[in-house]
């Protein structure tokens, strides 16, 4: 009996051996699947407090590693979607994937295995990728997959008691290529659908605060690139913000200023009272403020409260525009005024005193000769009077942005020249004109009224500009082949060097005792200036302070095609 039970002892022996092995089997995959499952719930307790793109680069870099270790994945990826343009965009970090390839993978929100995943928010398992019809052929040869797991990056927003309110789908997770040749699980969807979650939660909130941080970095480079000058103080008092401009107008140092006190950082005490008025008061504050240090300046000073939503004070902004050059021109236009009406005074009084005596003279007391140099005067102021207001007129079109009209032909500049020193020489007898010129001095297109108010200004001012007398000197000369140079050259008083530059410039004149007696308008040298580059050339000054001046300018002998069109 024995021996013929010993067969089946031993069939029941090898089954209850195998079922031994398939237990102890099963216990390892359990003790596996427990092992990754409590690994993908640690992965899923990472904070989620990421606060710069590097960060969450890092971050994302060590999830993708750890998801494809569990899963047994070859590749994993991101992609996340792009409210612009409707796709589906990878994104850094991958794993197996090279940044050419991370750059080619995107896709349609409505194409493929990728968008079927991001519209339904079901997770999906591909067994043989090629093979099937919902996935995109191309992205399946460039990126060798041959199976894969796809989930929803899900963002769920919750409220105080945990309970969610909102879901919204961001994107997608994929891993490709189960190692060994094995497929992917259900086990598998749950634990990838854990880890995307937590991932997705990473994204969102790192988005979130990205956005934030690069709009407050956007806000404030705009505000540090202001030519306005400003400075944001908290509630508290400390300094949270202030832009170069405001340091470099108010002399703030700026290693020392954010967070500290105001009154410590900003060292003009008129702007110190100016925003203790503002936070003491709570109410927006404007005036005119003069500084001294580090330069003279007039500053047109605002503040504006910052408030919250709900209308609670948070500090205050205020905002300093230098005013400085538009308070000069307000006192230059007012002192232009006065000289001009005095300008205008003066040939008129001498105009109607002549025309008052001439008529008076009843009795003919004065002879034929005293009568034609009456006339020969009043001729003179006529025509100073005309040039003044022709060069008010000149002004008026250059500050309207109209340009002059320029009427092109052939001009002889000697002649002119010798024209412009006869008329100069009735108004003085106190200097010598010498004219130097080389032979055969070449005629030049321009507009012979225009080029006539450049040399008339330019000797008039020599003239006043040389009280005590001497020589001013003229002389021509061909320059580059192609232009004329003409000097102007006095023995009078001389420019400072730091006014070379400024003396073209509307109503600047140069203020001492000497200049105020030679008078002027100070719009002579600015419609020199623009009258010279309106023939396409170029005016400068050189000067010896109290030995004299001269002024060079150069023209083309043949102006610019250009020129000649307009």
């Amino acid at each position: 009996m024995s021996t013929e039970t010993t067969p089946d002892r031993r069939k029941l022996e090898d089954q209850i051996r195998q079922l031994n092995e398939r237990i102890a089997e099963l216990e390892r995959t359990k003790d596996q699947m427990e092992a990754q499952l409590s690994e993908a719930k640690t992965m899923a307790e990472m904070p989620t407090a990421v606060t710069t793109a590097p960060e969450l680069e890092h971050t994302l870099g060590r999830l993708v590693k750890k998801i494809a270790m569990i899963l047994q994945a070859e590749k994993c990826v991101f992609m996340l979607h792009d409210t612009e343009s409707g796709e589906l965009v990878a994104r850094k970090p991958a794993l197996g994937l090279n940044d050419e390839q991370i750059h080619l993978l995107r896709v349609r929100a409505t194409q493929g295995i990728s968008g079927e995943v991001f519209r339904d928010s079901k997770p999906l398992i591909v067994d043989d990728a090629a093979s099937d019809d919902r996935t995109v052929k191309e992205n399946v040869v460039i990126l060798g997959i041959r199976s894969l797991l796809t989930v929803p990056l899900v963002m769920e927003k919750r409220d105080e008691q945990e309970r969610v309110v909102e879901k919204r789908t961001i994107g997608v997770l994929h891993v490709f290529n189960k190692r060994f040749g094995a497929s992917f699980s259900e086990e598998d969807v749950r634990l990838l659908s854990i880890l995307a979650r937590q991932a997705a939660a990473v994204i969102a909130n790192a988005q979130l605060y990205i956005e934030i941080a690069e709009k407050k970095q956007e806000l404030e480079a705009t505000l540090r690139s202001l030519l306005a000058g400003v400075l944001v103080v908290g509630i508290n008092g400390r300094l949270s913000l202030v832009n170069a401009a405001a340091q470099e107008m108010l002399g703030i140092n700026s290693s020392k200023s954010p967070g500290m006190p105001f009154r410590e950082a900003v060292p003009n005490e008129k702007v110190c009272a100016l925003i203790r008025t503002a936070l003491s008061e709570q109410r927006d504050v404007a005036e005119e403020i003069d500084v001294v240090s580090p330069t003279e300046r007039v500053l047109q000073a605002q503040t504006a409260m910052v408030r919250s939503e709900n209308g609670e004070s948070m500090g205050v902004v205020a905002i300093f525009n230098d005013i400085t050059e538009i308070r000069n021109v307000d006192r230059m236009k007012t002192a232009f005024v006065s000289t001009v009406s005095h300008e205008l005074r003066t040939p008129l009084t001498s105009i109607k005193g002549f025309i008052s005596t001439l008529l008076s003279d009843t009795e003919g007391f004065f002879d034929d000769s005293a009568r034609l140099e009456f006339y020969q005067i009043i001729d003179q102021e006529c025509d100073r009077l005309t040039r003044l207001i022709s060069d008010l007129l000149n002004v008026s079109r250059i500050e309207s942005g109209r340009a002059l009209e320029i009427n092109w032909k052939p001009v002889d500049v000697p002649d002119i020249v010798t024209k412009v020193i006869n008329a100069q020489k009735s108004y003085t007898d106190r200097h010598e004109f010498p004219i130097q010129f080389p032979d055969g001095f070449p005629r030049i297109m321009a507009d012979q009224d225009k080029f006539d108010q450049i040399l008339t200004n330019l000797l008039s001012n020599a003239v006043k500009y040389s009280p005590r007398g001497g020589q001013v000197a003229v002389r021509g000369e061909v320059v580059e082949g192609e232009m004329i140079q003409v000097s102007i050259m006095d023995q009078g008083i001389g420019i400072p060097a730091d006014k070379l530059t400024k003396v073209f410039e509307r109503f600047e004149r140069i203020d001492n005792r000497d200049t105020r007696e030679a008078g002027g308008t100070g719009i002579g040298l600015y419609l020199v200036k623009h009258l010279v580059e309106a023939h396409g050339g170029s005016i400068w000054v050189e000067s010896d302070l109290g030995k004299g001046s001269t002024f060079i300018f150069k023209l083309p002998i043949q102006p610019p095609r250009e020129l000649t069109e307009q």
